[in-house]
C-alpha cells in the first residue's frame, strides 16, 4: 500500500488532504469530526485581532452554480472571518492539538495591516501549539474593504512587509494565502519569497456575483433586497487555480517556493492534477460542506490505488512530475499532426459534433443522409471541440498522423523532428528557447 503520509515544509500529516481555512474550520467540533472522519490537518478559520468580534450577516450567505443534476459547479459566499472570540478560538486550538498530536493544524491569521497588530497576535498564535499561520491575503469581500485581505493580497509591496514581519515575531512556518484576483499571480509569490515566507497557498476565492434575482433585482445571496460580490469556490474555479499553481512552479524568480493548492479539489485525481503541478499538498473546502467529511476516505483510497497502479511507495515521488511539461505557447510543437476519427460502432447519430464543427469551427465533419458522420480530413485542424462536446466517451478520437505522411489539409509533408522541437528552425521561439 502506498504511503500518504506528507510531510509540508517540516508539517507532518498522514494525508496531504487539508481542510482549508473556512467555515468547516470555524470550531472545535468542527475540527475534531474532521480528524475523527480521516483529515491529514485543517487551517483553522481565519483569526482577527482582539477586540470587537466580526459580525457576520444574519441571512443567506451563501450563492450556488449549479451543474446538471443540481450538482454544486461552485459557491459564491459573503460570509467574513470568524465572528467568534479571538481567545475562546485560541483555546480551541490548543486543545485539539494537544488530543491530536499527529495532524496538522494551521492558524490562519488576518489583522490590520500594521507591525503592532502582526506582533501582538502572533505570541498569542504560537502559544497554541499549532504547527503554523497562514496569512490571509486572498479573502475578496468585506474584509478586503477594510484594507485586509484581498488588499494587501494585490500589493506585493505589502505581502513582503508583512511576511517579514510574521518572519520576525513567529518561529514556526508562514504560509502566504494568495489571491486569484490579479492579473500575474508570479509578483505576489515572488514578494512572499522574498519576505522569507515557508510556502504560498492558492488560491483564494474569486471575486463574484454568481446570480441576479429577476424579481427583486438583486444579486444573489440577497439581504434585505441587496446583494454583493462574494468569493467564488469550488470545481468552477480548479482550472484557474491549475494554472496559478503550475505558474509559480515554474517561475525562476521564486526557486523551489512550496505550494499548498487549493481551488475545487472534489476528487483524489483532482489533488493529483495539484500535486504534480508542484503542490506539496492540498486544502478542500467545499467538497466538504457539500458532501460532509467523510468524502476524504475516498479522496485518500483513490490516490492511494492511483499510487499504487504507477508504482508511487510516498507523495514525494509525484510531486511536480507535470512542471516540466508546462511551457509558454510559442514552444508547442508545431510539427505535430493530428486528425479526429469517429467510430462508427460507438456513435448514437446524435448530431452534436457535426452541428459544432459545421456552425462553429472548421465544417470538418460531414453527415449524410442517412445520418452517418465522418471527419473531412481534408479540413480538419485537430481543435477537439467534436471530442469535447460529444456525450459518449471515446467515441470520438485525435489520432497523430504517422511521420512521412501527407498532411491532406496543407498538402506538407507531417515530420519526424518531434524531439528537437524547441531548437527546429520553423520554431518562433527557438532563439529564447536556446
Amino acid at each position: 500500500m502506498a504511503d500518504l503520509t506528507t510531510t509540508f515544509i517540516g508539517i507532518k500529516s498522514p494525508n496531504p488532504f487539508w481542510l482549508a481555512s473556512a467555515p468547516p474550520t470555524d470550531k472545535e467540533y468542527n475540527v475534531r469530526r474532521a480528524f475523527e472522519a480521516g483529515w491529514g490537518g485543517v487551517v483553522w478559520k481565519t483569526l482577527g485581532a482582539e477586540g470587537p468580534p466580526v459580525v457576520n450577516v444574519n441571512g443567506p450567505r451563501y450563492g450556488v452554480i449549479y451543474g446538471a443534476d443540481r450538482q454544486v459547479m461552485g459557491i459564491n459566499n459573503i460570509e467574513l472571518i470568524t465572528d467568534r472570540d479571538l481567545h475562546t478560538n485560541l483555546a480551541e486550538i490548543k486543545r485539539v492539538k494537544a488530543d491530536y498530536p499527529d495532524r496538522a493544524i494551521i492558524a490562519s491569521i488576518m489583522v490590520p495591516c500594521e507591525e503592532e497588530a502582526w506582533k501582538a497576535i502572533l505570541p498569542l498564535v504560537e502559544d497554541t501549539g499549532a504547527d503554523g499561520i497562514e496569512l490571509n491575503f486572498g479573502c475578496p469581500h468585506g474584509m478586503s474593504e477594510r484594507g485586509m485581505g484581498a488588499a494587501v493580497g494585490q500589493v506585493p509591496e505589502y505581502i513582503e512587509m508583512v511576511t517579514r514581519w510574521c518572519k520576525q515575531y513567529y518561529s514556526k512556518p508562514v504560509i502566504v494565502k494568495l489571491t486569484p484576483n490579479i492579473s500575474d499571480i508570479r509578483y505576489p509569490a515572488r514578494a512572499a519569497h522574498d519576505g522569507g515566507a515557508d510556502a504560498v497557498s492558492l488560491i483564494n476565492t474569486v471575486s463574484s456575483i454568481t446570480s441576479v434575482n429577476l424579481d427583486s433585482f438583486s444579486p444573489e445571496p440577497s439581504i434585505d433586497g441587496k446583494g454583493s460580490h462574494g468569493g467564488f469556490c469550488g470545481p468552477a474555479v480548479k482550472p484557474i487555480a491549475l494554472n496559478m499553481v503550475a505558474e509559480i512552479a515554474r517561475d525562476p524568480k521564486a526557486p523551489g517556493l512550496p505550494i499548498s493548492g487549493i481551488g475545487g479539489v472534489t476528487t483524489w485525481r483532482d489533488a493529483a492534477e495539484f500535486m504534480v503541478l508542484g503542490a506539496g499538498n492540498v486544502q478542500v473546502c467545499t467538497a466538504a460542506m457539500t458532501y460532509g467529511f467523510k468524502i476524504v476516505e475516498e479522496m485518500k483510497r483513490g490516490l492511494s490505488d492511483w499510487m499504487d497502479e504507477k508504482g508511487y511507495s510516498s507523495t514525494a515521488d509525484f510531486i511536480g512530475k507535470a512542471v516540466p511539461n508546462v511551457t509558454d505557447w510559442q514552444y508547442l510543437n508545431l510539427n505535430a499532426i493530428s486528425k479526429a476519427k469517429i467510430s462508427q460502432d460507438d456513435c448514437i447519430q446524435c448530431g452534436r459534433c457535426y452541428a459544432a464543427c459545421e456552425d462553429t469551427s472548421h465544417q470538418a465533419i460531414s453527415m449524410s443522409a442517412d445520418r452517418v458522420f465522418e471527419v473531412i480530413d481534408a479540413e480538419c485542424v485537430a481543435c477537439n471541440l467534436c471530442v469535447d462536446v460529444c456525450p459518449v466517451e471515446d467515441c470520438i478520437t485525435m489520432e497523430r498522423l504517422p511521420a512521412g505522411t501527407v498532411d491532406p489539409r496543407t498538402g506538407k509533408v507531417v515530420s519526424d523532428d518531434y524531439a528537437n522541437w524547441t531548437t527546429h528552425p520553423n520554431n518562433p521561439g527557438a532563439v529564447a528557447a536556446e
